[in-house]
């Protein structure tokens, strides 16, 4: 079990954060690589596996470090007092995932039971803000069952692909060269996925020795592209008309004919939304909670679940303004830019460069460095 919380437990969550914002749909995989062509987008996503997973190492240590297990504390140490713009960038961040999970939710409630688009919207809220109420190890638990469930319906849909249509699986990957702009491909979008690693620090903070948060890292890069992979080969199978679609993987599912799988399938991925929403939604509130605790006070779990709704109610109106395809193609690839630039990259330079001259570092297999923590409250008047 606690191999499972140290390694396995973090590449689950993070993996909850990235799915639901685009790729459980398909659509983020069609708008980052299928202009790589089918080996291309392979090559792609292979890329973003390994970024993530470097970034995060790096990310993990770092935390580690300096105790920094929300947002706010994280880029403090990270970059000082220019932390407010990445504060800034996540939160157009989380609006425009929210808009774009609230957006296919309603799609699949109206696909699904022929009501209206904002009945499912409404569910996800309502699910969403019960889970933020209930705290992280509530949401650590279900986000970690998600994502199992999840693993076993991809691999599934794997196997469907191949049986059923596995010669035009073939056939295009005999056709296709190898692409152009993948390895860019893979940058940007580990790049924009990224930015959200601050929202799943409240998932290590156990970790108190080095190769353990460098081997979570590691990890949670290989856990959270795998599902992606087997779906873009399974995408192939109608390639390249599911590329229009707004949802390439309701095609897809229909394309197997069984009634019941897409039924599960789109319940599943329903889900997806719930744990992306949960987990950004969580780390607000775990930025507003640190504030309280340097405040010596502490912040009520029903405050929790109204900041939810109120920012869920913000990003819903975006959503109803704008169609899911619009939402990525629009904000997804200036965010990507913006996070490498004032995320990624520090966290690859002055991040690594803290961690090796800290006093928490390579000796420190306890990861309590104290003047850090007495830092802590002393910078607490930044925010």
């Amino acid at each position: 079990m606690n191999w499972y919380r140290t390694y396995l437990l973090p590449g689950l969550i993070f993996q909850s954060v990235v799915i639901g914002g685009g790729y459980a749909t398909g659509r983020e995989l069609i708008e980052f690589f299928f202009a790589s062509g089918p080996i291309g987008g392979l090559l792609g996503l292979a890329t973003a596996g390994i970024v993530f997973g470097v970034v995060l190492a790096v990310g993990f240590e770092f935390a580690r470090i300096y105790r920094a297990y929300d947002y706010r504390h994280f880029c403090q140490k990270l970059l000082g007092k220019g932390w407010v713009i990445f504060e800034l960038a996540f939160c157009i961040q989380l609006l425009l995932i929210l808009s774009v999970i609230g957006s296919a939710a309603g799609q699949i409630a109206q696909e699904l039971f022929s009501v209206p688009s904002l009945v499912g919207t409404l569910l996800l809220m309502a699910a969403i803000a019960v889970l933020v109420f209930s705290g992280s190890e509530t949401i650590k638990r279900v986000l970690a069952g998600w994502s199992f469930l999840l693993y076993l319906l991809y691999g599934l849909m794997i196997v469907l692909a191949f049986r059923s249509f596995g010669d035009n699986i073939s056939q295009t990957y005999t056709d296709a060269d190898s692409g152009t702009g993948w390895l860019q491909s893979g940058v940007l979008y580990s790049g924009y996925n990224l930015a959200v690693l601050p929202a799943v620090l409240f998932v290590v903070s156990g970790l108190n020795r080095r190769r353990q948060a460098i081997g979570a890292g590691l990890i949670a890069g290989l856990i959270a592209v795998l599902p992606a992979m087997s779906f873009f080969v399974a995408m192939m199978s109608a390639y390249p008309e599911i590329g229009d679609e707004p949802v390439p993987a309701s095609l897809l599912m229909s394309k197997f004919g069984y009634d019941w799988l897409e039924l599960i399938f789109q319940v599943v991925v329903f889900g997806t939304f719930i744990e992306t929403g949960t987990a950004l939604l969580h780390a607000v509130n775990e930025r507003l909670a640190g504030l309280r605790r340097d405040e010596q006070r502490e912040m009520p779990a029903y405050q929790r679940a109204l900041v939810a709704l109120v920012l869920l109610s913000i990003a819903i109106f975006a959503a109803e303004q704008f169609g899911i395809v619009d939402l990525i193609a629009r904000g997804y690839s200036a965010l990507t830019l913006v996070f490498l630039t004032i995320f990624i990259f520090p966290l690859l330079t002055l991040g690594v460069w803290k961690i090796i001259h800290s006093s928490g570092g390579a000796g420190s297999q306890r990861g309590e460095p104290d003047q850090l923590q007495s830092l802590d409250l002393q910078e607490s008047g930044q925010s």
